[in-house]
């Protein structure tokens, strides 16, 4: 098992800071760090929290350093259908409500699909029942042939985004099922087009051939801004938004009636 030290000097390598860059961050001498991370001193469990703040390591990861330095984990881990998460799932419920008539969704740190907004439903009704079975995977879902991937006009670009993202992610923090998922998926091979063709300099859209039509969508991406529960920390809210007058009237007002007509 590594030492907390080994664990703070890995994360500090990680976000490319000196000693002297952390121990300024954290209000510390640089020697003292130097200690911690020679194992020479020993840093109580506020100590390992607060350069665990300033390094922006993820809460799960937190655990495992006070864990590593002798302390009990500080964050829990509850279920997000559960009575403790209930006030943090009615808020991202109402998010998605009220985000329709586009589509919303909320997955977590292995892209699993947690909750959507009734605007999904028509884009998964031809999709492989397999693919839906929980967890249901985004990225697998987006690109697998029995998936969504027929529909998407431009799979190379959102492959190519899936990749950019899922390789900041393991950047940031690295994981081993993050880590499968990538190589399952978005590791680099022969069916990859070319780079990302922006078609515009605002946004890349995501482009779904749909009910005989092309919808083009943009997307944000919402997290919640002081978890102190793990669950919580790793959930992101992606919501669509559509890129053109025509996807707009898709979901709004004239596409009340072609969204009927494209269900399948």
């Amino acid at each position: 098992m590594e030492t907390v030290g080994e664990l703070l000097r890995r994360w500090r390598h990680r976000r490319r800071l000196s000693q002297l860059d952390l121990a300024i961050a954290a209000d510390v001498s640089a020697r003292h760090v130097s200690l911690v991370e020679t194992g020479k001193s020993n840093p109580s469990a506020d100590m390992v929290l607060r350069l665990a703040e300033r390094l922006d390591v993820p809460l799960r990861d937190r655990n495992r350093l006070l864990l590593a330095a002798g302390f009990a984990p500080r964050y829990t881990e509850r279920p997000l259908d559960g009575d403790a998460l209930s006030a943090a799932r009615d808020a991202v419920g109402r998010v998605l409500r009220a985000h329709e008539p586009y589509p919303a969704l909320v997955f977590d740190r292995l892209w699993n699909i947690v909750m959507t907004n009734r605007a999904v439903d028509p884009f998964f009704a031809g999709v492989d029942p397999e693919l839906l079975r929980p967890p249901v995977n985004l990225v697998r879902l987006g690109l697998h042939p029995r998936g969504l991937a027929p529909l998407v006009v431009n799979l190379d670009d959102v492959r190519a985004v899936f990749r950019s993202r899922i390789a900041r992610q393991l950047a940031a923090a690295p994981d081993a099922g993050l880590t499968a998922l990538y190589e399952e998926l978005l590791a680099p091979g022969a069916e990859d087009g070319s780079s990302l063709r922006a078609e515009s300099d605002v946004v890349l859209p995501m482009i779904i051939r749909f009910g005989g039509r092309e919808l083009r969508l943009f997307s944000t991406i919402t997290t919640f801004g002081t978890p102190m529960d793990i669950t919580l920390d790793e959930l992101a809210i992606e919501s669509y938004y559509p890129a053109d007058a025509e996807s707009a009237a898709y979901f709004t007002g004239s596409g009340g009636d072609a969204r009927a007509a494209a269900a399948p």
